[in-house]
């Protein structure tokens, strides 16, 4: 009895210490300018060019566009979805302190599989700021849904903000905007069309 009593003292002084799992620890906060900086690129070129460029890079990195309008400059897109057939075996049916206790003395535990869905999403808007000039930003979202063999479900979606991610993104659209521009003006041999 006197052991049952120190261990629940102990964890409930060791629970009291535990940080949320949705928060990870040193993370740094960034204004929305800062995000904004990250998130976008001005490019020369007109809002045709630089749209039909985003979607392209987009398509060759694997993301399957939802919705397009060169009108509003607006693209959503995905990517296929990894799945993870079952993730580690979890006790879904006691709250934590009696896993904890069940573990410590042995007891028989109820357990059940986690599916884990992970994609990336990505929302990308072009902005004409003038006859040859527009802005790109790009929204990558890490998504992640998983559900347990019990019905439980939970849904986390993790802004992106590592800069090597969209520097990567705005210099493959750099390129292909450099290549649709030149398959657009005619080389010198070339006359004309009349």
């Amino acid at each position: 009895m006197k052991i049952a009593i120190s261990a629940l003292a102990i964890l409930g002084a060791l629970a009291g210490c535990v940080m949320p799992a949705n928060q990870p620890q040193n993370k740094l906060q960034m204004t929305s300018l800062e995000i904004q900086a990250i998130q976008s690129q001005t490019f020369e070129a007109d809002k045709r060019v630089t749209f039909n460029s985003v979607m392209s890079v987009l398509q060759d990195q694997g993301y399957i566009i939802g919705s397009a309008s060169l009108d509003t400059g607006f693209i959503t897109a995905e990517s296929p979805t990894r799945h993870i057939e079952s993730g580690p075996q979890v006790d879904l049916t006691t709250p934590m302190m009696t896993q904890i206790l069940n573990g410590i003395f042995n007891a028989d535990k109820r357990t059940a599989a986690v599916s884990v869905e992970e994609k990336k999403v990505v929302t990308a808007t072009v902005e004409e700021l003038g006859p040859k000039r527009t802005r790109v930003r790009l929204n990558f979202v890490h998504r992640k849904n998983m559900s347990g063999s019990l019905g439980q479900r939970e849904n986390q979606d993790m802004p992106i903000v590592n800069s090597k991610v969209y520097e990567d993104a705005f210099s493959k659209i750099g390129n292909a905007i450099f290549i649709r521009r030149a398959q657009a003006e005619p080389s010198p041999t070339q006359k004309p069309a009349k």
